[in-house]
């Protein structure tokens, strides 16, 4: 009987899929599209719980029909400002909405007659992204309260703590990205109202404590956005932001199979607003050089007899052995950026920039052989920032992930920071693979730092938090996150200390060992720009 039941968009029920381990498993899912291929009924499932990356077409068989959920019906009342049963209105169309009704309001000539009040009252939300830090941002306690923390390098003593009541902990952060107190407050204990600035110098201890955080902790569940249940409007800057506001099923598939690049083959992992000709093809083609699209192998053929060029356009502003970096002018080079800005989204769910490229600068990395600079990832940059933000968008294309490109990256937005004499922070939240590869890349460079301070006659060594990200040029919200992160920031007799355990400091050996790419100064040639004298870009 559960044969003849018809299977609707809305449904969910288990559905067959191999895990890590190639073992079957029935993961709960969702039917989002439902189409018929040569008499036989595909299915694109969303698996409740997991990542979009992982949706797919599948057939029949692989259906739980025995455990069929259909969609609850809507109840007849009417949406903000619409009809009944009209679809839910955006976030952005809400807006608009909410001020138009203000806009009439306030403009309406009076003639004796009082404008309808709506129904149901609309809530002015405000235009400006409504979005939470991925990495918990602390306030830094007023001198009042306590001292912003310093950190101290690895110093190898036997000297252990009593006990863990011997020194304070700094409270964990709220995931909304606010801070509870830094240091909390104890009844009938008095601290000191003058505990220093925020540059005070603090000592570096490190003991060995079995229980303490080694450096790589898989970052909490919940450090990407607050659950406020506010929605909250997404930024058009082609940003690093998670766009929660479109719910069009459309953009929730899949509608590329497979892109031919160069010499791989790539399968995306998300939507992306290619022509709705080429979204029919089983694969497109694409200029590895100047990433032009194309419908088939011979069109490509035959652009590659007229394309010129062997490299990204723009200047190459760094060259260290296979690997250069190209500096790109989104409004000089419109048509490559686009071109990029599509084929990142196919592997960014949350990108929201294709077309309005001129505000941006695209740094592209690549690798050389014989046939020319072959594209393995890249940034793009706002040419005017007025948050310190030195990475809008980051990726590195599937073939060249887990190889250590990804930090290169990284490493790289943040030599051109030191170059221009800033300190920067990629645009938050970041997506869950940027969250681990910056979190990953912070702790590195952080306790390289630490571990490699030297102590002046016979003390601890000392250092602030200030210094940190001057040396490093990583913002300062950032360091402290990573230190608390680590929990290596503790409150010990009315001062901030940093304790690197013995687990701590061989975790990073050993990441240090496997991490064989890195940027060299030497040979970085870039000049910075200051766009703000330059008018529109």
């Amino acid at each position: 009987m559960a044969d003849n039941v018809e299977i609707v968009e809305g449904c969910r029920l288990p559905v067959l899929r191999k895990n890590q381990e190639h073992e079957d498993e029935w993961p709960l899912a969702e039917i989002l599209s439902v189409k018929e291929v040569s008499g036989r009924k595909l299915y694109y499932v969303h698996y409740i719980d997991f990542n979009k990356r992982l949706d797919e077409w599948v057939t029949a068989d692989r259906l739980d029909m025995k455990k069929l959920q259909f969609p609850k019906k809507e109840a007849k009342t009417p949406t903000k400002n619409g009809l009944p049963g009209s679809r839910p209105s955006s976030p952005e169309r809400e807006v608009r909405k909410s001020l138009d009704l203000n806009l009439q309001s306030a403009t309406a000539p009076s003639r004796g007659k009082t404008l309808p009040t709506p129904k149901r009252k609309v809530e002015t939300v405000p235009l400006a992204t409504q979005v939470s830090p991925a990495t918990p941002v602390p306030s830094l306690p007023s001198s009042a309260e306590a001292s912003q923390a310093s950190v101290f390098p690895a110093v190898r003593e036997t000297n252990t703590f009593k006990s863990r009541e011997d020194h304070e902990q700094l409270s964990s952060l709220t995931t909304n990205g606010t801070a509870r107190r830094l240091i909390p407050s104890q009844p009938g204990r008095k601290r000191k109202a003058n505990c220093g600035g925020t540059d005070e110098m603090i000592k570096v201890l490190q003991y060995n404590n079995p229980q303490s955080a080694s450096v790589f902790l898989p970052p909490p569940e919940d450090s990407q956005d607050s659950s406020d249940g506010i929605p909250s409007a997404p930024r058009m800057t082609g940003s690093l932001v998670s766009d929660r506001s479109h719910d069009d099923i459309v953009t929730r598939m899949k509608n590329i199979e497979c892109i031919e690049l160069g010499r791989h083959r790539l399968k995306p992992w998300y939507f992306s607003p290619y022509p709705q000709e080429l979204t029919t093809l089983p694969i497109l083609y694409l200029c590895e050089f100047c990433l032009k699209y194309l419908k088939s192998l011979k069109c490509l053929q035959r652009h590659l007899t007229k394309c010129n060029l062997r490299h990204p356009p723009g200047n190459e502003i760094y060259r260290k052995g296979t690997i250069s970096f190209f500096e790109i002018d989104g409004r000089k080079n419109k048509t490559y950026s686009q071109n990029l800005c599509l084929l990142a989204k196919c592997f960014l769910d949350h990108k929201t920039l294709y077309y309005d490229t001129d505000p941006f600068l695209f740094y592209v990395m690549t690798e050389y052989d014989s046939k020319g600079f072959h594209i393995v990832g890249y940034f793009s940059k706002e040419k005017e920032s007025t948050e310190d933000y030195n990475v809008a968008c980051i990726l590195t294309l599937p073939p060249y992930q887990r190889r250590g490109y990804g930090k290169l990256l990284i490493e790289f937005s943040y030599e051109l920071s030191k170059v221009e004499g800033k300190t920067g922070t990629p645009e938050k939240p970041l997506s869950d693979l940027g969250l681990l590869s910056y979190r990953s890349y912070w702790s590195q460079t952080i306790l390289e730092i630490l571990m490699d301070l030297k102590p002046d006659n016979g003390e601890r060594p000392q250092i602030t938090i200030n210094e940190i990200s001057e040396i490093t040029s990583v913002k300062k919200e950032d360091v402290i996150s990573t230190l608390q992160y680590l929990n290596l920031i503790n409150y010990y007799k009315g001062q901030y200390i940093l304790t690197l355990s013995e687990d701590i400091v061989e975790g990073h050996e050993r990441a240090m060992q496997k991490r064989h790419l890195r940027i060299d100064p030497k040979c970085l040639h870039f000049t910075p720009k200051d766009w703000s004298k330059r008018g529109k870009w």
